[in-house]
């Protein structure tokens, strides 16, 4: 199964995609009695105490000649973060999570992973919606390349389904790749620009550089704080869809070859 064909079967699936998804952020929050409330509380809680620690506390300033307060610097770097964490935990599991499905001969088990992405994605748009808010109290009008966000938003789609392909057919034979998957994205975060410069690093800076999710960081920032177009980091930008399109084939042809054993052992 090569990249078209899947992008052809994705097309033809998306209506079930849509629909599973949407059921599947529904009853996240059966029987919670703050319902969707909880989803956006430990994110919203992280900025705050962030904003507490380094603009209250530590008065640090963004670098890049911006002057812009330190939240604002942040929040367009942490924000796809959010979205990146929570879609690659949660694709991990999801052929645990739709066992049922996967024992299904009919069903077509490889859009599984695209589920959770979509599911997540629906979260990041009201999250996008609060950023650019944020932006709006603080004064900021409206342009044009805020619109590349959106942009960065299908980068991270793409990134997001490249892992989770990979390492939720990893996990059907290897139970602790769930375990493993959060660890990384604990270090991730850190090793990631998010909260802190790439300058910081000096000549060394080009090492940061070598994570995907780099690109994406500082893609948001450029949208909304520096006013880069994306087509002026040309090598950056070959680079990152080189790295996620070489990453999406093997992890689908991994995903292929593991697919007849998956019903067994599940």
């Amino acid at each position: 199964m090569n990249i078209v064909a899947s992008v052809k079967d994705i097309l033809a699936k998306r209506n079930i995609i849509v629909s599973l998804a949407a059921e599947d952020f529904r009853k996240r929050f059966v029987g919670s009695y703050f319902g969707i409330f909880w989803m956006f509380v430990q994110p919203v809680v992280t900025v705050l105490i962030y904003y507490c620690v380094f603009q209250l506390g530590f008065k640090s300033t963004p670098p890049g000649g911006t002057d812009a307060p330190y939240v604002l610097w942040l929040i367009p770097g942490i924000v796809p973060w959010f979205y990146f964490n929570e879609a690659v935990n949660m694709g991990t599991n999801v052929l645990y999570d739709y066992s049922y499905l996967v024992k299904k001969v009919v069903f077509k088990i490889s859009i599984l992973p695209l589920i959770k992405n979509v599911a997540c994605f629906l979260v990041h748009f009201i999250f996008w919606l609060i950023m650019i808010s944020v932006f709006l109290l603080y004064g900021y009008k409206p342009n044009i390349y805020w619109i590349q966000t959106l942009y960065y938003s299908i980068c991270t789609f793409v990134l997001i389904l490249a892992i989770t392909m990979l390492t939720s057919a990893i996990s059907v034979f290897f139970k602790d790749m769930g375990q493993i998957v959060n660890i990384l994205l604990q270090f991730g975060m850190w090793i990631t620009p998010i909260m802190w410069s790439y300058t910081m690093m000096g000549a060394k800076s080009w090492i940061l550089k070598i994570n995907p999710f780099y690109y994406i960081s500082e893609g948001y920032r450029d949208s909304m704080l520096y006013n880069v177009w994306f087509w002026q980091k040309g090598r950056l930008t070959l680079y990152f869809w080189g790295v996620t399109l070489v990453l999406l084939a093997i992890s689908t042809h991994i995903f292929k070859k593991l697919r007849p054993h998956f019903a067994d052992i599940l």
